[in-house]
């Protein structure tokens, strides 16, 4: 392995992880309503686990209600069910056709709730850049200990991929700070 290769599968792992700190964050409530919110929830349909997408269309109807158009009639109580028990603090409305899911205002203590669970997703992330790190020291450390590249060579690979590190973490925090802002307003 090349160290351009090396540099270039961190680069393609630092945009999965925040992909990855995308999708956490989007299962976090905001007090607004969107439909990643129910991307979580499973539902058992026919014997099986699928996600709440897969049985019915969801949608937002207004700027605090979502509502779910189930397909099958016979699986509203299994949907509303698995809402409830999807621990999001939601408290869906069954009308026999569709069911509405109020987005409740949050309250301080749900907020700082959230914000810390935002920094912990973001922890994670922090600590998988930092393995990425780890990987490509070694893969260059192979290269040096195989007489393939130089010492100047080595130590200059190593302080660009501290340089992808710190951008990367850097990225992530500008992330958080995001989403702390998401969560802070009403």
């Amino acid at each position: 392995m090349t160290y351009n290769e090396i540099k270039s599968d961190m680069q393609a792992r630092l945009l999965k992880t925040q992909e990855a700190l995308k999708k956490d964050f989007s299962g976090l409530r905001t007090g607004r309503a969107t439909t990643s919110l129910l991307d979580g929830v499973m539902v058992e349909s026919y014997g099986a686990i699928v996600p709440l997408n897969q049985v019915g269309n969801v949608a937002v109807a207004e700027a605090r209600m979502l509502s779910v158009t189930v397909w099958d009639k016979s699986m509203l109580k299994k949907v509303e069910k698995a809402i409830v028990e999807a621990g999001l603090g939601l408290n869906p409305m069954n009308d026999g056709v569709v069911i509405r899911i109020p987005i409740p205002p949050l309250s301080e203590e749900r907020r700082i709730e959230l914000t810390k669970i935002a920094g912990k997703y973001t922890e994670t992330a922090r600590v998988s850049v930092r393995n990425l790190r780890r990987d490509a020291l070694d893969g260059i450390k192979k290269l040096k200990n195989e007489n393939e590249i130089s010492e100047d060579d080595q130590k200059r690979y190593e302080a660009e991929i501290q340089k992808l590190t710190d951008d990367g973490i850097k990225q992530l925090d500008e992330m958080l700070k995001i989403k702390e802002t998401e969560i802070r307003q009403v």
